[in-house]
């Protein structure tokens, strides 16, 4: 069986678009307000040029590696087997941590409507989570077309937010002056905090490269797809947060737990805090949709290359998707949402997150040399987006730092005593070799996770037949 080739250009552009554009653009303006005031609109700047050099990076590996699997398919293609894995392990990682992130803010924002108890957050959360898994085991084709919906319905508040944000502007000329002066009256000394939270605000461009088996000429439609997306996010990060800053004073915002919803109600009335309410929820249910959509995905990439339990492999016999991929996902999701935090599930992903885009960048240098192509920017954007993560990983706080290098490191102990012989006699020489680091490949490649639950079960049988002799 073979994954069915139905995302077209506007399906994918959909996905980047509601992949980033989720509860963050409704919770960030607050967070980075109380560490730079005005000032962090140039960070929504900077964060969107990082984050445009960077989905350049994963368009042009997309056009080397237009196969299903996205960071963990151009690591391995570049590197090995082992560096694919590291780079497919923590993106995963930090992708299933996200999932639950937006169930958490739906309950949040709908209790704004709604007082809700706790029995009944846990149920929403469930019936929230495992919807949105139903409509992607029904299919791609259905996930895609749920997603164009979404994504389109939550611009609209946005849209609305913007245009009447610029009549306020023109009406109230002193009330905007008032609320960008001074710029910086905290200083720049939170400009990398900032800068790591604005950027997880982008984050999600990497979701429209990851189901590319499953699209219609993905050599066009990925890079096409992921500049169109980040063009349109970048267009209305900037100026919903304009119009926020300038409306809102930023010592009201630091302490707003719905800055947008306050922002509304200043331009709208009570009508705006509906408005801008509902416009949350359509929002982190169109985020998690689409993260549902690409992490499944990678789940599907690592378990056809014996990187995770061929379990996660199987595919649906009537709408060939990847369902248990897809069941185990909306059950992790759903564990998760009601034992973390926001803050705490979003400390643990930035550092992965940004550690799986360094690999990337790394593989454009190897993948461009063995290729031959010539795409513009291809020599220098990688080595800015190096720049860029490694930036990030430094303006992490120390906590973040220390449980992103355990969560990574737990996947090398496992890759090392579950691989096959073979694979370890060759890690060996990949950790003593800098020169086979780079260069050299496996001729045949192992299957370590899908090996050692074969070996499981071949002694789990050994054991049976051994009993029904006795």
């Amino acid at each position: 069986m073979v994954l069915k080739k139905e995302l077209t250009y506007f399906d994918v552009t959909s996905i980047v678009v509601g992949s980033i554009v989720g509860a963050d653009i409704y919770i960030a303006s607050s967070l980075t307000a109380g560490m730079l005031g005005p000032l962090a609109i140039l960070v929504w700047v900077c964060a969107g040029l990082c984050a445009v050099v960077i989905a350049l990076v994963f368009a042009y590996c997309s056009y080397y590696v237009p196969r299903v699997g996205g960071p963990f398919a151009y690591v391995s293609e570049a590197f090995d087997d082992f560096y694919g894995f590291l780079a497919g392990w923590s993106i995963w990682i930090a992708e299933v941590l996200s999932l639950p992130v937006f169930a958490i803010a739906f309950v949040q924002y709908l209790q704004y409507f709604i007082a809700l108890t706790l029995i009944e957050q846990i149920a929403i959360k469930a019936v929230f989570l495992f919807t949105l898994t139903f409509i992607n085991i029904r299919g791609v084709k259905a996930a895609g077309r749920i997603n164009d919906i979404l994504t389109i319905v939550k611009l609209v508040p946005l849209l609305l937010l913007i245009i009447m944000g610029f009549f306020f502007f023109i009406i109230h000329p002193q009330t905007v002056s008032q609320n960008y002066i001074p710029l910086a009256p905290l200083g720049i000394g939170s400009f990398g905090a900032a800068l790591v939270i604005i950027f997880w605000a982008y984050v999600g461009f990497e979701m429209g490269t990851i189901p590319a088996s499953e699209m219609k000429n993905p050599r066009r439609t990925i890079p096409k797809a992921i500049i169109t997306g980040m063009i349109i996010v970048m267009a209305f990060y900037l100026l919903t947060n304009l119009v926020v800053y300038g409306v809102i004073n930023w010592k009201q915002l630091a302490v707003a737990q719905t800055p947008l919803i306050s922002t509304g109600i200043v331009l709208f009335g009570s009508v705006g805090a509906v408005l801008m309410g509902i416009g949350a929820l359509v929002s982190v249910s169109g985020s998690d949709e689409s993260g549902i959509l690409g992490t499944a995905r990678l789940t599907y990439a690592l378990s056809i290359d014996g990187l995770f339990p061929k379990l996660f492999a199987k595919e649906h016999s009537r709408y060939h998707t990847p369902y248990m991929a897809l069941v185990a996902l909306g059950i992790i999701a759903f564990v998760l949402s009601i034992f973390s935090g926001i803050t705490q599930l979003i400390s643990f992903a930035v550092f992965n997150l940004s550690f799986a885009f360094l690999l990337v960048c790394l593989s454009l240098i190897v993948l461009k040399k063995d290729k031959g192509k010539k795409l513009y920017g291809q020599h220098i954007l990688p080595w800015i987006g190096i720049i860029i993560c490694l930036y990030l990983l430094y303006s992490t706080s120390i906590y973040d730092k220390i449980i992103g290098i355990i969560i990574i490191g737990v996947g090398i102990p496992i890759y090392v005593f579950f691989s096959p012989k073979t694979d370890i006699h060759h890690l060996k020489k990949l950790f003593v070799s800098e020169e086979a680091i780079m260069v050299r490949r496996l001729e045949k490649r192992e299957r370590f996770l899908a090996h050692f639950f074969q070996h499981l079960y071949e002694g789990y049988k050994k054991i049976r037949y051994r009993g029904t002799k006795h």
